[in-house]
């Protein structure tokens, strides 16, 4: 096959797999290379000669490599970033690309979120579809109790969850944090996936061990987790850490304010916390964590000005 033979057909992939625009995918592509056509080669040589990877690509690799890295080019994915997170891009098949491409596009992910959740797991280019991505939806489906509707939402919001195995991963951490007291599944699909594609060993149990060491029981900390589940889902030394170190510090508040408000953790400590905290000294008066916090920007500044709250 010719070499403009091949970039034709690499513009041919593009209009059925890697468009990725906010159009349905039965709808016709409108992409830049299909309404400049005379032009596609010209177009996707210049695309391909600007491209980190060229000049390795004209001496060493085959013309099929360097459509590959054109079309994830296309959609949006940085080529060099995926193939070195994913070297076995470098045999895979655009075939099976296309497939798993197919397949995501089956089970409403929709175009536009390909280049994200691509560009965040280069894995899933390679992942087998029977043995690994569709298990991943069937444990959505059957112990998460998700619609086939709503399998968009959870991905985007995790696709960490494509690359995670079902049984080695998801299914024990899921049976821990029943076991735990999570129940809410719809909660668990939805709002904070990512906890079950995190390590029990190395992550989970680590932070409940931290809230512990702060003065917590174990049944408080449980309460506090059940009430706000994002907080297994912080880092300690970026966030619990100093966050408790400037509430017990500089706010002088005490455990009890945290036991009841645990979702102080969830708020910026440079943008939000601190700014707040500052105002409030200011002013005079004493505010509850959840009322500096929670409330919006307008409320906050009434509440200043009426000197809403206990005075110091």
């Amino acid at each position: 096959m010719s070499g403009a033979a091949r970039a034709v057909g690499a513009v041919a992939l593009h209009t059925s797999m890697c468009t990725f625009s906010s159009s349905h995918s039965h709808r016709p592509s409108t992409t830049p290379f299909n309404s400049h056509q005379p032009n596609t080669n010209t177009h996707l040589t210049s695309l391909l000669q600007t491209h980190p990877l060229y000049p390795l690509t004209t001496a060493r690799l085959s013309l099929q490599f360097k459509e590959k890295i054109l079309c994830l080019e296309i959609m949006g994915v940085d080529a060099g970033k995926a193939l070195s997170q994913n070297p076995a891009l470098t045999t895979a098949s655009m075939e099976s690309i296309q497939s798993i491409i197919s397949f995501l596009l089956s089970k409403d992910i929709q175009h536009k979120d390909i280049p994200r959740i691509i560009s965040m797991c280069p894995k899933i280019l390679t992942s087998d579809i029977n043995a690994q991505l569709d298990p991943v939806f069937d444990f959505l489906s059957q112990d998460l109790k998700v619609p086939d509707h709503s399998f968009r939402k959870v991905i985007n919001k995790c696709p960490y969850l494509l690359t995670a195995s079902v049984v080695d991963q998801l299914k024990p951490t899921l049976f821990y944090l029943r076991r735990f007291g999570l129940k809410d599944l719809k909660a668990l699909a939805y709002q904070e996936p990512v906890l079950l594609v995190s390590s029990v060993e190395k992550s989970l149990i680590p932070k409940l061990r931290y809230l512990e060491s702060l003065g917590f029981s174990k049944d408080e900390v449980k309460d506090m987790v059940l009430r706000c589940p994002s907080l297994l889902t912080f880092n300690i030394e970026v966030n619990f850490r100093p966050k408790f170190e400037y509430l017990v510090g500089e706010m002088g508040k005490k455990l009890k304010e945290l036991k009841e408000f645990p979702q102080y953790f969830s708020f910026s400590l440079e943008n939000r916390i601190k700014p707040r905290h500052m105002e409030v000294l200011q002013s005079g008066i004493n505010l509850p964590l959840s009322l500096m916090l929670k409330s919006t920007d307008q409320e906050f500044r009434e509440l200043i000005e009426q000197g809403v709250g206990d005075t110091h």
